[in-house]
């Protein structure tokens, strides 16, 4: 990973399925990838074998393996879940698929927040909001939205403690530094290296 990043747009791994998504500079897509009906802010990255469908993603995500954000719901109020009732078409050739079935699920959209962390083999549920700078613990399952700053872990996924007091957290937010560009941001590499969040703060906000 890492190799070949860019600021003209995305690094696709080979064996990666994509349609209808959208990427900003310096992103990366990790090898046999799925991103579906998605956006990926500048920075972001997934690495392998991530399924990611009608999601939202906004700046310097990071995003481990084999974490799926956005997975679709099959018709469980019919008398059958069957992929036969909605994509009937692979089944009888003269039969159309559900299209308002489809359109439902990708409205069904989930906004991932800058600068979050989601742990190896995560799962984040359609319409959930995670907060700028969440972390997502390592198989979590994401059924309700996640607050700023706020690290969540387990089945379903609840609130472990906050990274930093509120004031940190809020300063964080107003200052927004994943806006700026890449030279501001190469300028200040030192400082994201050796301040504490409150310290960076201080000296930026």
């Amino acid at each position: 990973m890492g190799k070949g990043l860019n600021g003209d747009g995305p690094l696709i791994h080979p064996g990666c399925d994509i349609r209808n998504a959208q990427f900003g500079p310096w992103t990366e897509v990790g090898p046999g990838s799925v991103i579906l009906n998605s956006s990926f802010g500048a920075y972001s990255y997934c690495t392998r074998l991530c399924d990611i469908a009608n999601a939202t993603v906004g700046k310097f995500v990071n995003i481990a393996a084999m974490v799926r954000i956005g997975p679709t719901d099959h018709p469980m109020a019919r008398a059958s879940q069957h992929h036969f009732l909605y994509r009937s078409s692979d089944y009888w050739p003269d039969e159309a698929d559900d299209a308002a079935f489809f359109a439902a699920r990708a409205a069904r959209r989930t906004t991932i927040g800058h600068d979050v962390w989601i742990g190896h083999g995560a799962i984040v549920r359609p319409e959930v909001t995670v907060g700028d700078g969440a972390v997502i613990g390592a198989g979590a399952v994401v059924t309700k939205d996640v607050a700023p700053y706020s690290i969540v872990a387990g089945v379903p996924a609840a609130p472990i403690r906050a990274r930093f007091p509120r004031a940190v957290a809020e300063g964080l937010q107003r200052l927004a530094w994943w806006d700026w560009d890449h030279d501001r941001l190469r300028a200040a590499l030192p400082d994201f290296r050796s301040l504490d969040a409150a310290d960076f703060l201080a000296k930026y906000g």
